[in-house]
């Protein structure tokens, strides 16, 4: 019952931030499901199956986000057209590469991931008022590392896209939604990338 209970709340929350930050939930989800189950899950595949499962997650959430954010018209469409490709590609070497990891290096790569996110939110500095996004190659590649690292940790890809919309002078509340639009390819082609 108690585990009912955990996963409800871990839903919820995750659920809450996918709408509110354009972050699919995966860095509440992933956490949360190795806690809840390390006792009762292999610890060689503990990682991957919480990195499985906050994608297939991600998928729920995402959609349910961009109903939400699409009606409001904060979704810039174009930009999720051209940063898509990168973002399939990428998610799917990602996940393919998290596969092929232990368990214990997957949960290293994490920790250090969610540290360089925490540090890059507490430092970012506002950007030039000049800058714009890049071209499409430029799109291509940031959704290419974007979904491959998404993948490899198992996040919908909001705690990099938001920012590097922001960077690209984005306005919020449009990087926010249009993250949210991008995490459904990401777990989409994650999940793929890891059957």
């Amino acid at each position: 019952m108690i585990e009912i209970f955990s996963l409800l709340l871990v839903g919820v929350i995750a659920g809450t931030l996918a709408g509110l930050l354009g972050v699919g939930g995966g860095i509440i989800i992933v956490p949360s499901l190795v806690w809840i189950f390390h006792t009762q899950l292999p610890a060689s595949s503990l990682m991957h199956i919480a990195i499985g499962t906050s994608l297939a997650t991600i998928m729920i959430t995402s959609i349910s986000s961009i109903i939400a954010h699409h009606r409001r018209g904060a979704v810039l469409w174009s930009i999720v057209w051209q940063l898509s490709p990168g973002i399939i590609v990428g998610a799917f070497v990602g996940a393919i590469i998290a596969d092929a990891l232990p368990t214990e290096i997957l949960r290293k790569i994490f920790a250090i991931f969610i540290l360089l996110v925490s540090a890059q939110l507490g430092l970012l500095a506002p950007p030039p008022s000049h800058r714009q996004l890049p071209g499409k190659l430029g799109l291509s590649i940031a959704g290419t590392v974007i979904g491959k690292i998404s993948a490899l940790v198992g996040i919908g890809g909001g705690s990099l896209t938001v920012p590097f919309l922001v960077w690209c002078n984005i306005p919020i509340r449009n990087a926010v939604a249009t993250s949210a639009a991008c995490g459904f390819p990401i777990a989409v082609s994650g999940m793929i990338g890891l059957d």
